[in-house]
């Protein structure tokens, strides 16, 4: 008979460390919400590890009451993908920036992803490099006024959504710091993904880039200016909900509701999908021109780099199960 779980509550995943961000960060919303995700998917703290990086976001893993493992800049998802394969029934969660892991750890990223290794990854998008005192980083938008680019960046910006998709990422999703209902059904769904889960998540920086995403939060200007996807409904937005978008050949467009437009013109969201095509079209979409993309993108299901790895190279004669493997003390030669 299996030993009852204890009920959690998010206050048990709180550590005895003072949460250092600056006043007023997005992090503190982040990590308030990822406790009241934790303490209701039913899994033990000693089976949770969470591994980071360098930046601001590093720093969460100590505030946290499981195991954590602050790696060196960038490494965070090469360093998961080990312990992963090391232990198959750890939750393995990765905290990242920006400029953590889309600078020097970009392809760690890509390859943990393309081989869709059981991680929830949760990378912190501020476009700066804060802890470093206000860098721009590969997310930096155009114009964006920093340390580095004093006279504003001129450089084409990373667009994350759109790198984990091109990296077939399995689960691929996008939140906000301050809309923490979203936040929290999001990361929820990233957590009960089997594969490789990457949630991009809008962080405001009141240091060094306040106000950047104020298009997505401002009750004023939210509802032009953000689309919330939904699977299986029409990509609608809009005070009134009557924009939306349709598509002409291979290009979208904003188009209004009435004056022969309908709601079958309008696009149907499908994060099912097994080509993610139209994802890839929405994880394009930005301002001024277009309203920008929250929530899931893709959600689908193939096997897990775990399954692939036991049930292809590990037949035969050679051990069965990559614990035996890893402990094992014999070794042989592949011709």
């Amino acid at each position: 008979m299996s030993a009852t779980l204890p009920i959690l509550t998010p206050s048990d995943f709180s550590s005895d460390r003072e949460v250092r961000w600056c006043p007023g960060c997005g992090d503190f919303s982040i990590l308030s919400q990822l406790k009241k995700v934790l303490a209701v998917l039913n899994v033990p703290r000693e089976n949770m590890v969470f591994v980071s990086g360098l930046g601001c976001a590093g720093r969460l893993p100590y505030y946290l009451s499981t195991y954590g493992f602050h790696g060196s800049y960038g490494r965070a998802p090469a360093l998961a993908t080990g312990m992963k394969l090391a232990n198959p029934n750890l939750q393995v969660w990765v905290v990242t920036g920006d400029g953590d892991a889309l600078s020097a750890g970009a392809t760690h990223l890509i390859h943990a992803l393309r081989r869709n290794v059981d991680l929830k990854v949760l990378l912190f998008n501020n476009e700066v490099f804060g802890l470093t005192k206000g860098q721009a980083s590969p997310t930096a938008r155009p114009g964006t006024r920093t340390k580095s680019t004093p006279e504003g960046s001129f450089e084409m910006p990373l667009r994350s959504i759109s790198l984990a998709l091109a990296a077939e990422a399995t689960f691929v999703a996008r939140t906000i710091d301050v809309d923490v209902n979203h936040m929290s059904d999001v990361l929820e769904k990233a957590a009960a993904h089997r594969g490789s889960a990457f949630v991009e998540i809008y962080q405001n920086c009141k240091i060094f880039n306040d106000g950047v995403f104020e298009y997505a939060t401002d009750t004023a200007m939210k509802a032009d200016s953000v689309i919330y996807l939904e699977h299986a409904r029409p990509l609608l937005f809009g005070k009134d909900r009557n924009q939306g978008l349709r598509l002409n050949g291979f290009e979208p467009e904003v188009v209004t509701l009435g004056h022969g437009i309908t709601i079958d013109d309008i696009v149907i969201h499908d994060e099912k999908a097994h080509e993610p095509t139209l994802a890839f079209l929405l994880s394009r979409l930005v301002g001024p021109h277009f309203p920008e993309c929250l929530g899931v993108f893709r959600n689908v299901q193939r096997p897990t780099h775990t399954q692939l790895l036991e049930e292809t190279f590990l037949q035969g004669e050679a051990p069965k199960k990559l614990d035996a493997l890893l402990a094992g003390d014999e070794s042989w030669l592949v011709a």
